[in-house]
């Protein structure tokens, strides 16, 4: 037999024929499965499915303005509801959660009777398929098989959004396609050890001997063992009662900790694996890292990390394709102020500081506390010192 067949045999690409097919039993490691990695089984593995949760909520949290320059504007429509089938958080949510998984989300613009926008329509990344014209240089957006109009960032029928752009490459490309191998081993990690106890080829223990046993002797010590009567022709296990075996034959049963049973040092690594394909901090993955310790000032550090080099990955990308479907020389921006409150009494002192200094005045800060603005009469009673002291 050939080298090249002896791999292909044993990474599974090729069957051995029966002369060559061994009569010993299989190894204790079963084959491994055959999995089929997509963004919705990817989702069944618990630190995916945590990392994506994180940042659903982190850009569920958040509010979005419209500017003009450098001056705060009432939002247009589409901003305050972009899909008229549901709501703006659901929204997001959806668009960070494609990206996240498939590294491309797809808006379809529908218009109305002067062609302007009024509802982004999300589509589903795995119906959606961008090609470039190479006679023209556009990108064509196919959903469901069918040709849609022609689109591009500034105007067109289709918005694309993306993760990961690759020169020559007009899809995104995603966590979960970067890192197909290791998700996959972490798949088979997690089946493996799930079905320890299923599996009938994990020995409940051994019996060893010092003296020498032919096959034979040693199959029917086995079968004895195991419950078989001569007399009857079938095993009658028992868990009860004494079995009494010659030949200096010891039964040492096969014992497993929980922590090796669960492959706890597998699953930590699998876990840092992810956090790190994701950009998602230990301490919001709620895992504990060796030798690191949690502190209240750590965890808001993370946050702070993770909006500045991971959210903001995804949210300067729906910036940028909300701001193309509003008028000209409008532009939108998330307000992230949201991901960094501190507790109360900190957030109180800053706006005394800040009210102190003349830099911030007490509508501003009731604003930035969601409370709601002072009536002319509440103005007017306060005093001077309430003015600039008093939130």
């Amino acid at each position: 037999m050939g080298i090249m067949q002896r791999t292909a045999e044993l990474i599974g690409f090729a069957k051995r024929s029966a002369e060559d097919t061994p009569s010993a039993p299989p190894a204790i490691m079963p084959p491994p499965r055959q999995h089929v990695l997509n963004d919705t089984t990817a989702m069944l593995i618990l630190d995916v499915y945590r990392a994506v949760e994180v940042l659903q909520i982190g850009v569920s949290q958040l509010g979005l303005d419209q500017w003009r320059g450098d001056r705060r504007t009432s939002p247009a429509s589409i901003i305050v509801k972009p899909d008229t089938e549901t709501h703006r958080p659901a929204f997001l949510e959806w668009s960070v959660v494609s990206l996240a998984l498939d590294g491309n989300a797809y808006w379809r613009i529908l218009r109305g009777m002067n062609r302007e926008p009024i509802c982004l329509q999300p589509l589903n990344p795995a119906e959606v398929s961008p090609v470039r014209d190479e006679k023209t240089g556009r990108v064509k957006f196919y959903w469901r098989g069918l040709e849609l109009a022609p689109g591009d960032r500034t105007g067109g029928d289709i918005v694309h959004l993306q993760k990961l752009r690759k020169p020559g490459r007009e899809k995104g490309l995603g966590p979960i396609e970067a890192a197909r191998v290791e998700l996959t081993g972490t798949m088979q990690a997690r089946d493996y050890s799930s079905t320890w106890f299923e599996r009938g080829d994990v020995p409940s223990g051994i019996l060893t001997t010092e003296q020498q046993l032919n096959g034979d002797v040693a199959d029917e010590y086995k079968k004895r063992w195991m419950g078989w009567n001569p007399e009857t022709g079938k095993y009658e296990p028992s868990g009860h009662g004494v079995r009494v075996l010659g030949h200096g034959l010891k039964y040492d049963p096969l014992q497993i900790k929980p922590a090796d049973l669960q492959f706890l040092e597998t699953q930590q690594f699998n876990t840092t694996q992810i956090a790190r394909l994701f950009g998602i901090p230990a301490s919001l993955m709620l895992a504990v890292i060796e030798g690191n310790s949690q502190s209240y000032a750590n965890v808001e550090q993370d946050w702070i990390a993770f909006t500045r080099f991971t959210l903001m990955v995804y949210l300067r990308e729906i910036e940028e394709a909300l701001s193309s479907v509003i008028p000209h020389g409008n532009h939108v921006r998330f307000n992230v102020d949201a991901l960094h409150r501190s507790d109360t009494l900190t957030r109180y002192q800053a706006h005394e500081v800040g009210i102190r200094s003349g830099f911030l005045t007490v509508p501003e800060a009731r604003e930035i506390e969601g409370l709601d603005p002072l009536t002319p009469e509440q103005l007017a009673a306060l005093t001077p010192t309430q003015e600039t002291t008093n939130v």
